[in-house]
């Protein structure tokens, strides 16, 4: 299994299962395709099958895993239709995250954040795109927990669920892109401007994410049936996938 997940010692399995199934998600440590072992997850935690079923369970209502049978669970290939929706709810959702947090920010929030893009360009350099990528889903929730929004961000935590599968996979590809717009948010919110702030962020997720809009579109166009993979809930994956 190419994904670490930790074993457990906690009494509440049914949750924290969840939680680490959720956060291998999000960051990336799951790829669009992978296929999900329950009996293999729970060996790997120290847990009963039951918890990481429900854990499952969970994530497939939440759409964010795929079950086409009780054998055959895996983390769903996204498509292009799909994610231009997402995208444009990103905007507007981080957006206010964004335009909220640049009325909060104090000098240790921006601290934190200079911090993470810090780190992060240095991940990039040394080609450490795993560790580039948690960086950078770590700096979309900072600007939420800055605003101190926190029902907004479990909205937005549901969505990266399904969207960091895809980010981590187009990383690499993105490159410099992937963080060169969040220094000029960062601006924004010394200057406390919140309409900066939101544009600087759509920046980030349009502008910055063009490499993973590419990645659909070639997919798209590869596949046998693109009409097919726009329509489709999940997309069809790649032949050679």
């Amino acid at each position: 299994m190419p994904y670490d997940l930790p074993e457990l010692e906690h009494d509440n399995l049914g949750s924290t299962v969840y939680r680490l199934i959720s956060e291998a998600l999000i960051q990336g440590r799951m790829q669009p395709g992978e296929r999900l072992k329950i009996r293999e997850l729970a060996a790997k935690l120290g847990t009963s099958v039951t918890p990481v079923r429900d854990a499952i369970l969970r994530l497939v209502q939440e759409q964010a895993l795929e079950m086409k049978s009780a054998r055959d669970i895996r983390v769903p290939y996204m498509t292009l239709a799909r994610y231009l929706e997402i995208r444009a709810i990103r905007v507007k959702l981080e957006g206010l995250a964004a335009e909220t947090a640049a009325s909060r920010a104090t000098a240790a929030d921006i601290a934190r954040l200079l911090d993470i893009v810090a780190r992060n360009a240095e991940a990039m350099t040394r080609g450490d795109h795993a560790s580039g990528c948690d960086l950078n889903q770590q700096f979309h929730f900072a600007l939420v927990d800055i605003a101190g929004m926190p029902f907004l961000g479990g909205i937005l935590y549901r969505i990266w669920l399904q969207m960091g599968p895809l980010i981590a996979a187009s990383y690499a590809a993105g490159g410099q892109d992937m963080i060169d717009y969040h220094p000029p948010l960062i601006a924004a919110l010394q200057q406390g401007d919140g309409a900066a702030a939101a544009r600087a962020i759509g920046d980030d997720i349009v502008s910055g994410g063009h490499a993973i809009l590419l990645r659909l579109q070639a997919q798209a166009t590869t596949a046998r049936d693109p009409a097919a993979v726009a329509d489709a809930p999940w997309g069809t994956p790649p032949p050679d996938a």
